[in-house]
């Protein structure tokens, strides 16, 4: 199955709205020729917010945005405020498929209202659930018509995570190929589907 769209307006034509979404490296320009509003966003600003396409803000870190900080001000945007190691940790275990983790980070603080909280060894922890999005849009180095990808240096502090965290993952990547010009070992997402899982046969009890 080729994954190959021409430009970004092509792949990312039918994120609908009210959709979560995670940006790794592009797409913004596209969303807001979309028009798609009442977005869930878990990383980045900008353009989204000029436009007032941004329901809901997750992030670790908002910048010297000035009208981020009138939006939150007036109350027209909702942020989530999150450690930015939480925060990557969260989407990783979403593309991990844990559902929860605990972590000190925040015990204390206004971040731990609400949240559940344990002792492990003498030491207060905060639930944290894992963070998932309905598309994660990212920027890879190379990829195949497959969806195979692979990132470089910084690119796999966050995109890599993201792209396992979305149920659907759109990627631009700077290098484009056929199948079976990527190494497999240097494959950081696998593209693929359909595998035929020849050791699991399913046993009924009657």
């Amino acid at each position: 199955m080729n994954k190959v769209f021409a430009n970004a307006d092509e792949a990312l034509h039918d994120i609908p709205a009210g959709a979560t979404l995670m940006l790794g490296g592009f797409g913004l320009n596209a969303l807001v020729h979309k028009g798609i509003n009442d977005l869930t966003y878990d990383f980045g600003l900008g353009l989204l917010l000029r436009t007032r396409q941004v329901k809901k803000m997750i992030s670790s870190y908002v910048g010297e945005n000035a009208e981020f900080e009138r939006q939150l001000l007036s109350g027209e945007l909702e942020v989530e405020l999150i450690p930015q190691g939480t925060l990557a940790t969260r989407i990783q275990m979403a593309g991990m498929g844990i559902p929860a983790f605990f972590t000190p980070a925040g015990y204390g603080t206004e971040i731990a209202i609400g949240k559940e909280v344990r002792s492990f060894n003498d030491k207060m922890y905060l639930m944290e659930h894992a963070l998932h999005a309905d598309f994660a849009m990212v920027k890879a180095w190379k990829g195949d018509t497959l969806g195979n990808l692979v990132f470089r240096k910084s690119t796999r502090n966050f995109s890599t995570s993201m792209a396992k965290a979305g149920n659907i993952t759109i990627a631009e990547v700077e290098h484009l190929v056929q199948p079976g010009e990527i190494d497999p070992d240097m494959v950081d997402v696998a593209g693929g589907s359909g595998y035929e899982k020849r050791i699991e046969k399913r046993t009924i009890q009657l």
